[in-house]
This record gives structure tokens, C-alpha cells and sequence, in this order.
């Protein structure tokens, strides 16, 4: 399957990791091109292993996976060159500059040499870096590097930006930063799929919500058609939320 003109930014089917138990237990899951999609759960629920099996950090045992219909188990490089992953610890190469660090990823990615200094200045300024561009990343706190990873994701101009707890150990500010550079890509037509145990941000800021538990997708829809399925008025999202893994577990 490599239909690039597919509505779904994320289709997947029949999901299965096991470990010690089944982690993602056939999970299906699909979010349409140009939304931003929240996956909730409890911990252990497999939100982060369904993610790094879509970006091609852990193998699947069966199912199938489709990154904007580019089946990402049979075009794993074709996959990851249309979508970027952002992890709640990014991992950044401390002896390299800002600067020095967006031309070495956007020379993974081939982006030409004057369109990506080019962009490096732009997204620097977008996110609030420029005055450190020339300095080491070993001494950045967590926001700027959490900042300078997400320059470095938007790089190669991804369709589909994936990020595991991206707002965990923020100030104030840097997630400022962050939701509003989010909120510009899905504008300009970018998919984002995140995760995040915040659930005043998911509630602000998803177009639809999944959640997950025991690694199977319990409920997915608009905030709206949560609180109908879960029979909670117009409670906010966390009461909606555990109200949902409550049904689920009772009808275990």
C-alpha cells in the first residue's frame, strides 16, 4: 500500500506487541489527515509502544501499519520521511550548537543546503533560540532542548508530527511555545498525534481524543461524543476520562 493521497494521516489495524503481557492487544486506530488527535490512557494502557512501533522504533508481532497510506512496515524509510517523532526525553548531540544541529538532521533528510539554513533561521526565531544558536546544547534546560527537538523535527516539513508527553517538565512559557508552533502546523495542514497526561491540554487543544487501556482503544471520538459514551454531562475531560477506564474495567 502506498497511496500518498490517503485521508488518514494514521491507519492502523489488528496492532499486537506483547513483552512479558500483551502491551498493544489489536489495536485499530485511525486519525484523518490534518487533525490533531490526543491518545490518553492510564499508565501501562500501550500509548507509548503503539507510537514507537509507528515510527519504527519497535517491530510490531502482527498488524498493519499506514502513514498517509505509505505502509510503514513494508517503506519504513518512505514512512519516517513524511512524519517526525518527538520523545518526552529528546535525544540531542551536546557538543553541537543549534545551528550545527539543524544542518546535520536536515542533511539526513537531503533538504538542500540554502533552504535549510534558511529554515534553521526561521524556526530558531519561531521558537525563541536565536540568541542561543551559536551555544553548546549540553547547558540548554529541558525546555530548550524540548524546544530545539521540535526545530529539529520540523526540518524536512513532515505531514505528520507524533509527540510521547512533550509538555512534562515544562515552564509556563516553553509550552506556550510549543502548543501555539502545534496549533500553526495542523493550521497549515499538518497532522499531530500526542500523548500527554495533562488533560486540561488535550481538552484545549485536540480535535478528537482516543483513550486507551490494557492496550486496546476504549473510546475515541470529539470531547462531546465522549461524555455522551461515558454518560458525564458536560464534565470536563478528566472526569470523562476516568469515568471511561472505570466502565471499561468493570465490564473486564
Amino acid at each position: 500500500m502506498n497511496d500518498k493521497s490517503s485521508p488518514f494521516a494514521l491507519k492502523i489495524r489488528g496492532l499486537v506487541k506483547s513483552f512479558e503481557r500483551p502491551a498493544v492487544d489489536g489495536l485499530d486506530l485511525s486519525v484523518p489527515a490534518g487533525e490533531f488527535y490526543t491518545l490518553l490512557g492510564p499508565n501501562g494502557a500501550g500509548k507509548t509502544t503503539t507510537l514507537r512501533m509507528v515510527t519504527g522504533l519497535l517491530a510490531p508481532d502482527r498488524g498493519s501499519i499506514a502513514v498517509f497510506g505509505v505502509d510503514a512496515l513494508t517503506d519504513p524509510i518512505g514512512a519516517r520521511r513524511i512524519m517526525a517523532w518527538i520523545s518526552d526525553e529528546p535525544m540531542l548531540y551536546d557538543q553541537l550548537t543549534p545551528v550545527e544541529y539543524l544542518d546535520f538532521v536536515a542533511g539526513l533528510w537531503g533538504v538542500d543546503a540554502k533552504l535549510a539554513e534558511a529554515r534553521a533561521r526561521d524556526l530558531l526565531s519561531w521558537l525563541g533560540l536565536s540568541p542561543f544558536a551559536n551555544e553548546r546544547c549540553g547547558q540548554f534546560s529541558k525546555g530548550m532542548r524540548q524546544k530545539l527537538a521540535l526545530a529539529g523535527a520540523l526540518a524536512h516539513e513532515p505531514k505528520l508530527i507524533i509527540l510521547d508527553e512533550p509538555f512534562t517538565g515544562l515552564d509556563a512559557g516553553s509550552s506556550r511555545v510549543v502548543k501555539d508552533v502545534l496549533r500553526e502546523r495542523v493550521r497549515a495542514g499538518c497532522s499531530v498525534i500526542m500523548t500527554t497526561h495533562i488533560l486540561e491540554v488535550a481538552e484545549r487543544m485536540a480535535d478528537r481524543i482516543g483513550v486507551m487501556a490494557n492496550g486496546r482503544l476504549i473510546a475515541d471520538g470529539r470531547l462531546d461524543e465522549l461524555r455522551l459514551r461515558a454518560g458525564s454531562g458536560d464534565a470536563s475531560l478528566e472526569d470523562t476520562f476516568l469515568a471511561l477506564v472505570a466502565q471499561d474495567r468493570a465490564a473486564a
